[in-house]
């Protein structure tokens, strides 16, 4: 499977609700697992399951309507407690952004560094693309990480990322890949350096 985002167009999953924690995202006792995997699973559990595992059928993941590898969320998500395991969650259950108007600052580096991208658009942009997906299900948005935009039909918005981040999420680098790209500069480097 590749880690590398460029391109995405795809339809949305929304969830139109401000501050959501990292409890809500993944809850406290699903955390025991050493590994990555299986955590999509439990992604916003208490919120799509009853006490008896039966899903709740006004929660936004149950409904068929709504699929795609873009989750839009309301302002201040990832907030709470610093857990990674957040990021894992969402990764995990198939999204490879998340859209909001402000994230959590570990939250944010959390996904980054979990190959999830982080979209910060304007307050006014992400109504605009709630309002859009209310009327339309099947909206898609365009996010191109190489030029930064983020698009909804004929309107777009410029992102900001760290510029490390980018280039790794360009080419599907965790930070030992990324020095390993780099070696012969490195290594160019170093030779410099001994003839100092």
């Amino acid at each position: 499977m590749s880690k590398s985002i460029n391109k995405i167009s795809s339809t949305t999953v929304p969830i139109h609700l401000e501050n959501i924690d990292t409890d809500q995202i993944i809850p406290a006792r699903f955390l025991k697992a050493t590994t990555r995997d299986g955590f999509g699973d439990n992604l916003f559990r208490d919120w799509r399951y009853n006490s008896d595992n039966t899903p709740k059928k006004d929660f936004i993941l149950n409904n068929p309507t709504y699929s795609g590898k873009i989750l839009v969320a309301g302002k201040n998500f990832g907030c709470g407690s610093s857990r990674e395991h957040a990021a894992w969650a969402i990764k995990d259950a198939g999204f490879d952004v998340v859209v909001s108007s402000f994230f959590a600052d570990i939250f944010q580096n959390n996904a980054l560094n979990n190959f999830l991208l982080p979209v910060i658009v304007s307050d006014e942009f992400l109504q605009d693309i709630f309002t859009a997906i209310e009327k339309d299900p099947k909206t898609t948005l365009s996010i191109d990480l190489g030029e930064q935009t983020i698009t909804l039909g004929g309107k777009a918005e410029h992102f900001e990322i760290n510029n490390y981040k980018k280039t790794c999420l360009l080419n599907g680098y965790d930070d030992i890949d990324f020095l390993l790209s780099i070696k012969p500069e490195i290594e160019e480097f170093e030779r410099k350096q001994e003839a100092i």
